[in-house]
């Protein structure tokens, strides 16, 4: 079993940058890629960016796409969101996810962390 905890969200205002943490515990050997997604109010869950653990290859919504990077450290075993020129439409709470297969849906969630953009 994998454990994901996210962390660093919060309320900021439009233009502004935060960069939320995802630590993974457990068996995380077995892990291949992760990945961001979110929950705008009233909206339905949404991908943002994935990584592959091992290549570091990564992907982003065309929403995100030049204003958030995913990054990893390996060895603390931690996911990254660096989201810069924060929009108020990225309000959202913000879930990270882990899965030990290269496709399909993931099977390790967190509990989400809110982020807040005022405008």
């Amino acid at each position: 079993q994998v454990r994901l905890v996210e962390s660093g969200g919060g309320l900021v205002q439009a233009g502004d940058s935060l960069r939320l943490s995802c630590a993974a515990s457990g068996r995380t050997s077995g892990i291949y890629r992760m990945g961001w997604f979110r929950q705008g109010p009233g909206k339905e869950r949404e991908f943002v960016a994935t990584i592959v653990w091992g290549s570091g290859t990564t992907s982003y919504a065309d929403s995100v796409k030049g204003r958030f990077i995913i990054s990893r450290d390996i060895v603390k075993n931690t996911l990254y969101l660096q989201m810069n020129s924060l929009k108020a439409d990225d309000t959202a709470v913000y879930y990270c996810a882990g899965d030990p297969r290269p496709y399909g849906s993931y099977d390790y969630w967190g509990q989400g962390t809110q982020v807040t953009v005022s405008s």
